[in-house]
């Protein structure tokens, strides 16, 4: 494997999570491994394994286009991936607030919704795990 799509790979494990990765990884066929191959090399490789800004920052970049663009699914995953860039509730508040102005109320309603259910299954999920 070169060395570009291990860094890419490490990245997206970073952000998502290794289980994540994983389970797309084992779910891959031959029919979708060009996409596969494709978001890893762009997406993950080219976007954000770039040191210009932080991973909290393309987290709440990330957040505010899905929630503006109406990609609930994508929407929830990078909202479970805050746990690991760094981007707070708070933060995702701001990007949505945001998502409220430049992209409409109905789409920022909607998100704040999803991220609500997200962020309570997420600390559910955390209280499972103490037990």
């Amino acid at each position: 494997m070169p060395d570009h799509v291990k860094n890419a790979l490490a990245t997206r494990r970073r952000v998502l999570g290794a289980a994540h990765v994983d389970r797309a990884q084992c779910a891959t066929t031959a029919f979708d491994a060009p996409f596969q191959d494709l978001i890893t090399d762009a997406a993950w490789g080219h976007v954000w394994s770039r040191d210009t800004i932080s991973l909290r920052e393309r987290s709440m970049l990330t957040i505010a286009l899905l929630a503006g663009l109406g990609n609930d699914h994508e929407l929830a995953l990078h909202l479970r991936a805050t746990a690991n860039t760094g981007a707070s509730e708070d933060d995702v508040m701001e990007a949505l607030l945001h998502v409220a102005i430049y992209a409409g109320v109905p789409r920022a309603n909607h998100a704040i919704k999803i991220a609500k259910d997200t962020f309570a299954a997420m600390a559910q999920e955390a209280a499972d795990e103490t037990r």
